[in-house]
């Protein structure tokens, strides 16, 4: 599927952001024509981290949060770590910027602790998801159902659980970019 003018967020956390879920979801966006941008809480560059103790590589922030909103984009990639998910999670323009991806019925990918964020937005209620498997108590507590899966599609809400579950993940968000806007994704916001 093409995503040819499209344009994509994907969010990197200084220092937590786990390197697969961030790197192979871009790669996949840029390979199938999609433009990324990438947005973070700090200007500069940002480290990732492999497995979340060990360090990842280095990669350019685009744009800051107070620089971006989500009328500018066509999708949200969130990837995890849980130190990452953690710093967005604390993060009021963050959370306000994913949430406004719901408020637009514009779909959010989501992966491993990324759901953290979601809860954090208050657009899980009602939804089924998939994630770590530790957030699954977070989640229900949050008004969503958690299922096992290796990747979930939810009213333009793809969620996964880990890195193992890459490729699923990445071709689901590439075909819901390319799909577009889901209306039905707005009313649950």
């Amino acid at each position: 599927m093409s995503l040819q003018g499209k344009k994509i967020a994907i969010l990197i956390a200084p220092r937590g952001t786990e390197e697969p879920e961030f790197a192979k979801p871009k790669e996949a966006v840029e390979k199938a024509g999609g433009e990324v941008t990438v947005v973070s809480i700090e200007a500069g560059e940002a480290k990732t981290v492999n497995s979340d103790l060990d360090p990842g590589g280095s990669y350019a922030v685009d744009k800051t949060f107070s620089e971006v909103s989500a009328d500018d984009f066509d999708g949200l990639v969130v990837p995890g770590g849980c130190v990452g998910a953690d710093k967005l999670r604390g993060d009021k323009d963050a959370i306000a910027f994913i949430r406004a991806f719901f408020e637009q019925a514009k779909p959010v990918a989501a992966i491993c602790h990324a759901p953290w964020t979601l809860i954090e937005a208050g657009v899980l209620k009602g939804r089924t998801i998939t994630s770590y498997p530790t957030l699954k108590i977070d989640v229900e507590n949050a008004g969503g159902t958690w299922v096992d899966k290796e990747v979930v599609v939810d009213k333009g809400l793809v969620t996964s659980r880990n890195p193992d579950d890459l490729p699923a993940f990445c071709a689901k968000l590439v075909e819901e970019f390319a799909e577009g806007k889901h209306p039905e994704q707005a009313r649950s916001a």
